[in-house]
């Protein structure tokens, strides 16, 4: 048996014999870019301390991985399309290598941001790589379990991430959680190498360059949007980005109507699986993101746990992962995919408003029904979802599906961090005015105002005054935490109204298992492969 995987997809005469390894290669790959995302949450406070991180520095550290990575995945699976879909798995890898390295190696603020850059850029390439992949190799009877394995892997890295990472940081400075990533990225490049075949598609024509940029600008503003305007305030640049986004976004839709050759067929919309699926992917992600942003704080800051006991803390949503898409891979060929898609948005919006409860005397106990009841929904909704949307591309645009479908994702978890993040810091900040009112001087006011973390850190300068006292101290810290605590419930219960908003449109738009099968007929306009994968689901509901 060769060591090189090198015969291409397309001119194998039955199933790949090792597409089960493949598929631990591709999940691998997903795996350690989302972890990328979720494990700086935990490293966070450490990275301030050291770099001296302003609110805006923060946010763009952890952003600065966003915005590329939203932005590019839909031109990058194109490319990947019409050249080489592992070839581009690989070189992906190497770029989110190298932008870990760099950001492991430097101190200053502007040069950590433009490694998290690269890495997006990387991830932006990876993400729909290893989509597109996972549906090329398989033949269309197993896709449903390896698309179900993929979609759990990215719910897993959500919970393994802050692990791997408060591991690390119980022993090393902030810089290993990027450092970590390289022996993963090159273990999965000569994975990829040997177990991945190649693959691209047949007969594409010329790449939609124009459609490329457009969707480029359109999502790269509006993520920008949605960062600097509900956090930094609407100023000239987020009013000025608001308007390029809208501008480009009815471009990009004008452009692809009558280009003959789109990177996305916008038409697509007007077809109930795939538009129900997009939503609920981007309402799904919206509320998961902003609930670990803001409970992984509530832990580490309100109740003490350090990075670690954080990380382990939230292991139950991964099991819960696990257990989601075991239950969906059962089910789903019976009950049909918006009987699973809509359950697990109903659960995981169940569980958003359980943290409506939350106060300052509230423990682990606490968030761990919420975290498992969305790790639950997750496994239960986002494979079906992402079956669907795979479905609606021909072979020839695996790449492209995969990336709206990564797009939809990162779309969603961006916008819940900025806008629910966003309504806590303003929740936060006026209830801790009220607690303390004009009890701390003006400056130091506006610095326990900025974050949690600030406000704990001016409860220990009164507790280091002399003139002050431990009660008083004690008290700062109770009115930090009340307020911090107040701020999550609030929060959650806008969020839980939007997720219950979104989950009702999808439950409109979403057809049943009949609309399924008329979505499927000729002429209804499915493409090929969607026509098929939704004949396999109608015909194993029946």
């Amino acid at each position: 048996m060769p060591f090189l995987a090198n015969t291409p997809v397309e001119k194998m005469t039955g199933p790949y014999a090792r597409r089960w390894w493949a598929l631990l290669v591709l999940c691998l790959s997903l795996l350690i870019t989302v972890m990328a995302n979720t494990s700086l949450i935990v490293a966070a406070p450490d990275m301030t301390t050291d770099l001296g991180l302003s609110s805006s520095d923060l946010q763009w550290v952890v952003d600065g991985y966003t915005v590329p990575y939203a932005a590019l995945m839909l031109v990058l699976g194109s490319i990947g399309d019409k050249y080489s879909r592992r070839g581009a798995l690989v070189l992906g890898l190497l770029i989110f290598a190298g932008g870990s390295v760099m950001g492991s190696m430097v101190d200053e603020t502007s040069l950590v941001i433009s490694a998290r850059v690269i890495m997006g850029v990387g991830a932006a390439v990876v993400m729909p790589a290893t989509l597109s992949l996972v549906v090329a190799t398989f033949p269309r009877g197993e896709r449903a379990k390896a698309i179900t394995a993929w979609a759990a892997t990215s719910g897993v890295a959500v919970a393994v991430g802050p692990l791997v990472s408060g591991w690390l940081l119980e022993d090393h400075a902030w810089g290993s959680t990027f450092l970590i990533n390289v022996p993963f990225a090159v273990l999965a490049v000569f994975g990829a190498l040997a177990l991945v075949p190649p693959s691209k598609a047949e007969g594409m024509g010329r790449i939609d360059y124009v459609g490329g940029l457009l969707s480029m600008v359109s999502v790269g503003s509006l993520i920008y949007v949605a960062i600097e305007g509900p956090h930094f305030g609407w100023g000239v640049g987020p009013v000025t980005a608001a308007v390029v986004a809208g501008v480009g976004l009815v471009a990009f839709v004008a452009w692809e109507l009558r280009y003959p050759h789109p990177m996305l067929d916008v038409r697509k919309f007007a077809q109930r699986p795939f538009s129900g699926s997009m939503l609920a992917v981007m309402v799904f992600f919206f509320g998961m993101f902003a609930v670990l942003y803001y409970s992984t704080q509530f832990l580490q800051f309100v109740l003490g746990y350090d990075a670690l006991d954080t990380g382990i803390r939230l292991l139950p949503l991964g099991g819960a992962v696990f257990l989601g898409s075991a239950v969906t891979g059962k089910l789903a060929p019976k009950l049909g995919v918006r009987a699973m898609v809509v359950t697990g948005l109903v659960i995981g919006t169940a569980g958003m408003f359980l943290l409506t409860q939350i106060d300052k005397g509230s423990t682990y106990g606490d968030f761990l029904a919420p975290l498992m009841m969305l790790g639950l929904a997750l496994g239960l909704a986002i494979s079906p979802a992402t079956d669907t949307i795979m479905g609606s591309f021909p072979e020839s645009e695996l790449g492209v599906g995969g990336g709206a479908n990564d797009t939809a994702l990162e779309l969603g978890g961006a916008l819940g961090i900025a806008v629910l993040g966003s309504l806590l810091g303003t929740a936060y900040r006026d209830e801790l005015t009220d607690l303390v009112g004009n009890r701390l001087p003006a400056e130091a006011m506006e610095i326990a105002k900025d974050s949690v973390g600030g406000g704990l850190a001016i409860a220990e300068r009164v507790a280091q005054d002399p003139s002050a006292g431990p009660q008083q101290a004690q008290a700062a810290v109770d009115a930090v935490h009340q307020a911090f605590a107040y701020g999550v419930a609030q929060t959650s219960l806008i969020g839980g109204i939007v997720m219950a908003a979104g989950t009702l449109i999808v439950l409109v738009v979403l057809p049943g298992r009949r609309g399924f099968a008329r979505s499927a007929e000729p002429g209804a306009g499915a493409t090929a492969s969607g026509a098929v994968t939704v004949r396999e689901h109608t015909a194993s509901a029946r």
